[in-house]
């Protein structure tokens, strides 16, 4: 208790003379010149790793060395403790390690109290070097960018990225031409990109894991063997054994197989079950604002109805738990044409498909 406490507290280094990396030199040593703005995200502590231009006024630990002022870094240190919100920090990237441009006594005083992440305002650096971790990390940049997927998706050998692209190409262009005319409004490509993740990639991934294939491929991830699978059943149409059973799941097409996913019970693959919820904007007939708010309160998915001033006059919140690898914007579509927009005196709706939600717990009643 006392070492953590002199170190949560205390400014000195103990006589570390190590410093924390400097941004040029591994700008020089990974050639990474092209730059690309990514905003605004939250970045885990334990990823900033340098500085660009403060690297020897802080040891390994983002301490400030022994003869640096100090009283910068109290005031920083004394506003996150009273919970002061402070502007983001600016960092450099280059492949998975963050380099300090402006907010280096920021980052001390966050690691110092025990912070796990910190707001900045990325610039990444691509490197150029051809070197096949940085042709495949390249191709990765290039994916998350324009699919605006989470970093979850792991690959190995040149070219799979790109494959996965193409997948994603395939299935947006299925979407629009099989999706209802309001869902076909806000199937873009990002949407589309999610809508693939969730009901083609993950399923496969899943059944992959479920089958141990890894085992004997310990130097691939589960998404390389996602990549070869899909490619030789659905590109090449081979059949092949990958492991018990695995072949006969996989139909020889995509679609095909999301639509054969769709119909596994809960038991087959539990963590493919999840609530969906989107928010309907519904214009009514005039006056008759409370008579539909009663009506639409009770279909059963409907959670919540608010009676708003606006271009719209009501809005509701739907919740549904989708079956396993149905899309969600394929469910919300068809309850919205088929529920809400049956009930009487409703004139007009749009719906808002949240990509990501942050909700707080209950307020309880005895507070």
């Amino acid at each position: 208790m006392i070492k953590f406490l002199k170190q949560l507290f205390s400014r000195e280094d103990d006589g570390d003379d190590s410093v924390i990396k400097n941004f040029a030199d591994n700008q020089h040593k990974e050639e990474a010149w092209d730059e690309r703005h990514l905003g605004i995200r939250a970045i885990p502590l334990d990823k900033i790793v340098g500085s660009v231009g403060r690297y020897k006024d802080f040891n390994r630990q983002f301490r400030l060395k022994k003869d640096r002022p100090s009283a910068r870094f109290e005031r920083v240190k004394e506003a996150f403790k009273k919970k002061i919100i402070l502007p983001p920090i600016t960092l450099y990237q280059i492949k998975n390690e963050y380099y300090v441009l402006d907010g280096n006594h920021r980052v001390s005083a966050a690691k110092r109290l025990g912070y796990e992440f910190i707001d900045a305002k990325i610039t990444e650096f691509l490197p150029s070097k051809n070197t096949l971790e940085n042709i495949i990390y390249r191709e990765k940049a290039a994916f998350l960018a324009k699919t605006q997927l989470s970093d979850t998706i792991q690959l190995t050998e040149v070219g799979q990225y790109n494959y996965l692209l193409k997948q994603i190409d395939e299935h947006h262009g299925f979407l629009m031409k099989t999706s209802d005319a309001e869902v076909k409004g806000q199937m873009d490509y990002f949407t589309a990109a999610i809508d693939w993740y969730k009901t083609i990639y993950i399923p496969l991934a899943a059944i992959i894991k479920n089958s141990r294939l890894n085992r004997h491929f310990p130097e691939r991830t589960n998404s390389d063997l996602y990549a070869y699978i899909s490619n030789h059943q659905w590109e090449k149409g081979k059949e092949r054994e990958y492991g018990i059973g695995i072949d006969q799941l996989i139909p020889k097409h995509m679609e095909e197989f999301r639509l054969k996913m769709q119909h596994l019970k809960d038991i087959e693959l539990p963590e493919m079950k999840h609530w969906i919820s989107a928010f309907i904007l519904i214009e009514v007939k005039a006056g008759k604002e409370h008579e539909v708010m009663k009506r639409l309160h009770k279909l059963e998915a409907i959670r919540e109805v608010h009676f708003v001033h606006g271009v719209f006059d009501l809005i509701a919140k739907m919740m549904m738990k989708r079956d396993l690898l149905s899309s969600d914007a394929e469910i919300i579509g068809q309850f919205v044409h088929k529920k809400v927009r049956q009930v009487q005196d409703v004139t007009k709706t749009q719906t808002l498909i949240p990509i990501s939600s942050m909700e707080k717990p209950p307020i309880s009643r005895n507070t």
